[in-house]
């Protein structure tokens, strides 16, 4: 199992809840999404993203097509422009944490 967390800061803050949106939709839509979680920051401290994602993935192939895949792309286009910054980690899990 691999565990892909992206954290994500953006221009507007406002914008979060929105691309968490778009996110949540490529569930269903996107195969060799195994899981998503999306949580909105509510701190909001001077080092506080505003959103972070963690998906999980049988395989790391299926990370690979979920990044390829046509409508990631299209909700990817749509966050670009309003990220301020985004940091990202991939582990391999066992399943038996």
């Amino acid at each position: 199992m691999l565990t892909h967390v992206v954290l994500m800061k953006f221009g507007d803050p406002a914008d979060a809840a929105k691309a968490g949106e778009l996110l949540e939709g490529l569930v269903g839509t996107v195969e060799g999404i195994a899981s998503m979680t999306l949580g909105l920051d509510v701190v909001h401290s001077e080092v506080s993203y505003d959103l972070c994602m963690i998906t999980t993935h049988d395989h790391p192939d299926d990370l690979r097509s979920y990044q390829n895949h046509p409508a990631h792309l299209e909700v990817a286009g749509w966050l670009r422009p309003r990220l301020a910054g985004r940091v990202s980690v991939d582990f391999e899990t066992t399943g038996a944490e």
